[in-house]
């Protein structure tokens, strides 16, 4: 099947869509056998703008990537007019580097004495205007707001003398006569421009004035605010309101609400913390605004359950008007139940009837007007309930795996280690699931980059027109490498594209 013409999806008569079939599109940054990950390059946020048309990129190291989308730019978007056309026919959307901007650095708070790094947690996508791209982007601490825009780059031809007038004329020095008297305008010799400098009357002509030479675009980001000294503990999540002018950020305790163009206050909506810090039980692990109502978000906490909050009712919203969460089976509690009960990520679907939520073992979809239960439950690592008491040991059981949805509703899929991630299909009586590995792509051509430097994301760029099959799952999970995890990754907002970051690589995949 092909998405790449709006990501409409075949279905099955009187049943579901049917699976699709993914194939391998392009990687960024891939490693060379042997090459050794450097910790500053590890990926670790990922989102699509609202169009899709651009991709932003997050690091360890505290770096902004961008990529845009070059099939619709090549080719006019107009897939009638592509066989009228030399050009070869884009079946997917391909991505290109962009630019690539520093977006954090490494901070120390004195106060605490605690080091705050720069990895980046999250990146949101703002509306765009004038043709410049408006980004957000966190820490654990800071909230940046960036604009990337085009700017024209003039370059000044320096002022100096004409070499084959030069000779004739002697150099500078002697034309340009320097004399602390005044000049005597009697003998005609000399007029002056100031009592330091004495020109030749006739004036100067190998003497250039400075031109423009040539202009250049080049893309600059500018940070326009930085939200600082709101959130005491780490910045888990942050969330563009769809009035376009408000976000909020999420800690472990609170929510705060900010306006856009004022970086110096911020709106504590959402407080959790106890008066007794040894009476708390739960913390905020994710938090997203509604995709279409403005005063509606949710937030989900380690405890399993995820609360829908209206602005609307109250300035401190303590009290949510929905609940969501499943009660666990009678007897069927043990050490780890908590544990993999804590949600790790929670998305809206495009038109926020659904809601989409991730914790260790499961994948559960929710109807925002039904809080009885799940609609959907998608089993991700229940071959690892055997190992749960390894995966403490070597912390495994803490890693957070991101979700996503399409655009469409249809299907929703999230990581697990090896580098694979699994697709399933969202439709109540759906049998698909798909896994993938990303790392292992046949018939791969290698495309030329710019040059960049060596910590560059992009410095090694491979692209394919067709895949290969890809390796499914050992169902027994004997087969796993758990120091390989794939925990972020993004849908595009109207094709059935994902692309998700295995360590330091970008893979994109299409169906």
């Amino acid at each position: 099947m092909n998405g790449g013409d709006g990501g409409d999806v075949a279905a099955a008569p009187d049943g579901p869509p049917l699976p699709l079939d993914w194939k391998f599109s392009q990687v960024f940054g891939e490693r060379t056998a042997g090459e050794e990950v450097q910790e500053v390059d590890i990926i670790s946020a990922i989102e699509f703008d609202r169009s899709g048309d651009h991709l932003a990129t997050g690091d360890r190291g505290g770096r902004v990537v961008l990529f845009e989308r070059t099939d619709k730019k090549e080719h006019g978007g107009n897939r009638r007019n592509l066989e009228k056309t030399d050009y070869a026919i884009s079946r997917h959307p391909e991505f290109r580097y962009k630019t690539e901007f520093q977006s954090h650095e490494p901070e120390f708070d004195y106060l605490k004495s605690l080091e705050i790094e720069e990895k980046i947690n999250k990146i949101r996508w703002c509306q765009t205007a004038n043709g410049a791209l408006f980004l957000l982007s966190t820490n654990d601490k800071t909230i940046k707001y960036w604009k990337v825009q085009e700017k024209k780059i003039k370059k000044i031809a320096e002022m100096s003398m004409e070499p084959s007038k030069a000779a004739g004329n002697g150099n500078v020095s002697s034309t340009i006569v320097t004399s602390t008297h005044k000049p005597h305008l009697a003998n005609g010799g000399y007029t002056s421009l100031s009592n330091d400098l004495l020109f030749p009357a006739g004036g100067i002509p190998s003497l250039r004035l400075p031109v423009v030479t040539s202009s250049e675009t080049n893309l600059v980001a500018r940070c326009r605010r930085v939200y600082a000294h709101a959130h005491d503990y780490h910045i888990n999540s942050i969330s563009n309101n769809s009035d376009g002018e408000t976000f909020i950020s999420a800690d472990d305790l609170r929510i705060n609400l900010w306006n856009l163009e004022i970086s110096n206050q911020s709106f504590n909506i959402v407080d959790v913390k106890p008066t007794n810090m040894e009476d708390l039980t739960e913390v905020i692990t994710s938090a997203e605004f509604h995709p279409n109502h403005c005063h509606t978000l949710a937030y989900s906490s380690s405890k399993g359950s995820i609360r829908l909050i209206d602005l609307r009712q109250s300035a401190l919203c303590d009290k949510h008007s929905k609940l969501f969460e499943e009660h666990e089976a009678p007897g069927s509690r043990s050490f780890f139940t908590e544990i993999i009960a804590s949600i790790s990520d929670i998305k809206f679907g495009r038109n926020g009837r659904y809601l989409l939520s991730r914790d260790y073992m499961t994948l559960k979809l929710w109807d925002i007007n039904m809080d009885s239960g799940p609609v959907s439950t998608f089993q991700v690592h229940e071959h690892l309930r055997p190992r749960l008491c390894d995966l403490y040991e070597n912390d495994s059981i803490f890693d957070k795996f991101e979700c996503c949805l399409s655009g469409d509703g249809q299907r929703v899929a999230t990581g697990s280690y090896s580098n694979l991630f699994r697709v399933f299909g969202g439709h109540a009586v759906s049998t698909e699931a798909t896994t993938l590995e990303a790392s292992k792509n046949p018939m791969r051509r290698q495309v030329q980059t710019p040059s960049r430097p060596s910590r560059s994301l992009s410095s090694i760029t491979r692209a394919v027109r067709r895949g290969g099959d890809n390796p499914g799952v050992d169902a027994n999970g004997n087969s796993f490498d758990f120091t390989t995890k794939l925990l972020h990754l993004a849908w595009h907002p109207t094709e059935n594209s994902i692309a998700c970051a295995a360590a330091n690589s970008l893979y994109m995949y299409y169906a």
